[in-house]
């Protein structure tokens, strides 16, 4: 068998890992805290490498994933709510997950268990599915349930497939959102790195990083852009008629490139350099910040019905 899935305990985590054995390539999953992409280690010629900024243990996620939630699940909306309300089918709603009164961001799953309910390997993949029931009554700003089943496959050439399949378990249409926030590092400043991605438009934000509503033409970064002294925190939309791959980030140092390959169901492009810069957050998101008040994106799911949200990161060192 080519592919393996090992299963340990380190730092404090439980955590699953994917392994491309030939290769030297893994992929670790943390399923009790959001579903986090922990890791994702490939071979490198001046030793393994692992490109994804996460925790270093248990005490340091408790400590800041309310303020960086790195590489967590984004449901079932993602980025800031305005004040976390907002109406739907004529109610008003009020988050009552919110890092302080009035202020809600990225979801209510980013710290929640997901359960491991399926595992699969062979010559050519290994898979792992994490499933999260979410009930009526777990938040009464949101008293919808349903289901957020989360796949992580593993592939030859370093390239991960992440779908995520909503099912509305409610018995009314109900509005959601999804995405992920992985962020990146290759050792190397973000200021030596080159970053490419096929925008045709920016969602124009207030001061207070929220939409206004509008989007404005752009295309800064479609030929690639140095991202010395570049400040982001944006939200873009992605020109889904351009080739794949339709993100990258280029390390010129060490010659490694991490390409982004989102499906149609991920419109939206969200960007953020931490101001360490010593990583970079590309997020694959299926609408716009606030999109449950502005519409930017929104997905409506009747009553029993799913949807599939699905995006590519792959590697080339």
């Amino acid at each position: 068998m080519k592919f393996g899935i090992h299963s340990f305990q380190e730092a404090g985590f439980d955590i699953v890992a994917l392994q491309d054995l030939e290769a030297g390539t893994q992929v670790e999953i943390i399923p009790s805290y959001g579903a986090l992409l922990h890791a994702f280690k490939v071979k490198h010629p001046t030793g393994p490498l692992n490109l994804i900024d996460s925790y270093k243990d248990l005490a340091d996620l408790e400590a800041n994933l309310r303020s960086s939630f790195k590489s967590v699940k984004l449901s079932p909306y993602a980025c800031r709510m305005k004040d976390a309300q907002y109406t739907w089918e004529g109610h008003s709603y009020s988050i009552q997950k919110t890092l302080a009164p009035g202020n809600a961001i990225h979801g209510l799953l980013y710290d929640a268990p997901f359960t491991v309910t399926a595992q699969e390997t062979s010559d050519q993949h290994a898979s792992v599915t994490l499933t999260h029931h979410f009930k009526q009554t777990d938040d009464a700003g949101y008293p919808f349930a349903y289901d957020c089943i989360a796949t992580f496959t593993l592939r030859a050439g370093n390239d991960l497939q992440l779908s995520t399949k909503l099912v509305n378990r409610s018995a009314t249409t109900i509005p959601v959102m999804d995405g992920w926030h992985p962020y990146f590092s290759t050792g190397t400043h973000v200021d030596k790195l080159v970053l490419t991605f096929a925008s045709k438009e920016i969602v124009e934000f207030n001061e207070k990083l929220l939409p206004t509503g509008k989007v404005l033409p752009y295309t800064e970064f479609v030929t690639g852009k140095p991202l010395k002294g570049v400040e982001l925190d944006n939200s873009f939309v992605l020109d889904l008629t351009k080739p794949q791959p339709l993100a990258t980030i280029h390390d010129p140092e060490k010659n490694i490139n991490i390409a982004f390959y989102p499906e149609n169901s991920y419109p939206i492009l969200q960007i953020y350099i931490p101001p360490h810069r010593t990583s970079i957050a590309v997020e694959n998101l299926s609408g716009a910040p606030d999109a449950f008040n502005n519409g930017l994106g929104l997905v409506q799911l009747a009553a029993g019905e799913s949807k599939v949200f699905s995006t590519r990161i792959q590697v080339t060192v």
